[in-house]
């Protein structure tokens, strides 16, 4: 065999990833694909293969990667009802757009609305080797969610060690190239915010409260929960913040005004800003038409590109 033709060829296709060692009629490849998504690796894979293959040879290619190192970001509420989920998905598109390489997962178990939000309701995910392949979506950033894995209408009776078990096979899916994770946890302080916590440790959490009284205690909680955690408070989003009449366009703050703002001023962490209660952002969420999509987003930009800033120093 002419080794230095098959080195050469097998350089052309794959550059330096590829290590070729050639024992009398046995070829053998190693191909580093880290950073690579599925598409990429697969094609690469078999260009190596094109390459190497030598009549009568036996060819053995083995395909690499590192772990890709992701940083996590919990988006939690002490509550449900306050928005967490809308904040989430257009969080993460938001995040997206400004060049991130994010992904989202729904861990929101017993009440998942993303696939919904995301407009990929009724899509299943699909499994390579036992691991989990998010579902592409329409806006760049790839979901899985319990909500693709179980019937609509259908109620989700598990116990702790399950719910567990379902986080981690989402949080450890093969997420290809994304570098951010951001997770939506489901409102509470319980087992699934505990094994987060624990077991996948995000790098920051947002919080999410309405303004009025009520949902600021609960809010107070989660923040006590991260804090005692060891994982940082990347800000607080006051949700549901002011209404203004499509019709005359007087302002009204249903909700009370101001609460979750000074609820950050007096714990020290930041304010990343308000969502106002709009129903046009209530009508393109149910539509699977994220806001944060559109390019005239005022909303979830700012406060997208706060956590990327956030990211960036820390």
């Amino acid at each position: 065999m002419d080794e230095e033709r098959i080195k050469g060829a097998v350089a052309a296709v794959a550059g330096t990833r590829a290590t070729v060692r050639i024992d009398g009629r046995r070829i053998g490849v190693v191909v580093d694909a880290s950073g690579l998504d599925n598409q990429a690796r697969d094609a690469l894979e078999a260009s190596v293969r094109m390459a190497a293959t030598v009549p009568d040879a036996e060819l053995r290619v083995v395909v690499t990667a590192e772990r890709q190192q992701r940083r996590l970001i919990a988006v939690a509420s002490g509550k449900g009802g306050v928005g967490k989920s809308t904040l989430s998905a257009n969080l993460a598109i938001a995040l997206a757009r400004g060049g991130r390489r994010v992904g989202l997962v729904d861990a929101d178990i017993y009440g998942p609305s993303q696939p919904r939000l995301m407009g990929v309701e009724g899509i299943r995910p699909e499994a390579r080797d036992k691991v989990l392949m998010p579902v592409q979506t329409p806006y760049g950033v790839p979901l899985l969610s319990m909500g693709q894995l179980v019937e609509p209408g259908r109620a989700l009776a598990w116990r702790g060690p399950m719910t567990a078990g379902a986080l981690g096979q989402m949080v450890d899916a093969e997420w290809g190239i994304a570098d951010t994770l951001v997770v939506d946890l489901p409102p509470g302080t319980g087992d699934v915010q505990l094994t987060m916590v624990q077991k996948h440790r995000p790098a920051g959490a947002v919080i999410v409260s309405t303004p009025q009284d009520l949902a600021l205690i609960d809010a107070r909680r989660a923040i006590d929960l991260f804090d005692k955690a060891g994982v940082p408070i990347i800000g607080l989003v006051e949700n549901m913040a002011g209404y203004v009449c499509p019709h005359c366009g007087e302002v009204s703050d249903p909700f009370g005004s101001g609460g979750a703002e000074a609820t950050a001023r007096a714990g020290g962490i930041p304010f990343l800003g308000r969502v106002p209660l709009d129903i046009a952002i209530r009508t393109a969420s149910d539509a699977g038409q994220p806001p944060a999509a559109d390019e005239g987003d005022r909303a979830f930009a700012p406060i997208a590109a706060q956590v990327a800033d956030w990211l960036s120093r820390n």
